[in-house]
């Protein structure tokens, strides 16, 4: 089960989401934004529209999100994730 990073999804609202120029993405921020996404809060193509993400990005945040929780989106995980996954 993800790890929620602050408010579980369903207190989240629009006001909660990162602003939409954000350029830099924390982890708290990328689940905070995974978890609006699951709740139906905003729908992928609105985000990847919202953030300027593609939608190759968001899924595959969503994706290790998923399998393993906030810490998943941890930039350092991803690039240890990528490395043992391309050995």
């Amino acid at each position: 089960m993800p790890v929620s990073s602050q408010a579980p999804a369903a207190a989240l609202s629009l006001a909660d989401l990162p602003p939409s120029h954000e350029t830099r993405w924390v982890m708290s921020r990328k689940a905070k934004l995974i978890e609006a996404i699951h709740a139906g809060l905003i729908s992928l193509e609105e985000a990847a529209e919202r953030y300027r993400l593609t939608l190759d990005e968001l899924t595959e945040w969503q994706s290790y999100f998923t399998r393993h929780g906030a810490r998943g989106l941890r930039a350092t995980f991803l690039q240890q994730y990528r490395h043992i996954r391309g050995a």
